[in-house]
């Protein structure tokens, strides 16, 4: 976290929080974790798919050990079709009709994510839905997935991460306005 100094994101964005969740990877109890909780919610909020598509790129290592832990098929969805080759934007095996979980390890705004659920739909799946590690919960994100009738369902969200960096003394209680003047209009903050 860094309010003296924010992260930019992709978007042109300035932010004070950086989340990567790629390195939990590195953790094999917190990988456990995090897997084991994918399938609790999936299962409690969507029941058994018939496969599990991870978002391109953070999203895919994630979708790989949940679909290892329920022995389904895994597939991954590229931003945009390949330029060579098959020009696949869905890689692996997928089929019409098939009922699909989308894993992503983060939404923001939720476009990227979305990019892939359209994907998905376009090839003839049924997506019951996504679970995402962690999300900002930016209104942006919330409207766009009620847009595209896609429920989310996430692990974690900026509320909850707040409240620890605070109990755990990360973040001082004097920099907590800013960060949530942040999260209220990430677009403008930093300017």
């Amino acid at each position: 976290m860094s309010v003296d100094e924010p992260y930019t994101w992709a978007s042109g964005w300035k932010s004070p929080i950086y989340c990567d969740n790629r390195r939990t990877l590195s953790y094999p109890r917190i990988r456990t974790f995090i897997r084991q909780e994918i399938v609790k919610t999936i299962d409690e909020n969507f029941g058994r798919p018939d496969v599990i598509a991870g978002v391109a790129t953070g999203g895919i290592a994630q979708a790989a050990l949940v679909a290892q832990e329920l022995g389904l098929p895994l597939v991954y969805v590229r931003p945009k079709a390949k330029g060579h080759g098959k020009q696949n934007q869905i890689e692996g095996n997928i089929e019409t009709g098939q009922s699909v979980i989308v894993i992503e390890d983060l939404v923001s705004t939720g476009n990227s994510s979305l990019i892939a659920v359209d994907a998905l739909r376009e090839a003839g799946c049924i997506v019951k839905g996504m679970v995402a590690i962690f999300s900002y919960g930016f209104d942006t994100a919330r409207k766009n997935f009620l847009e595209h009738k896609c429920p989310l369902v996430t692990l974690s969200d900026y509320n909850a991460i707040l409240d620890k960096a605070i109990e755990s003394n990360y973040i001082k209680s004097s920099d907590l306005e800013s960060l949530q003047t942040w999260r209220e209009n990430p677009s403008e903050w930093g300017q």
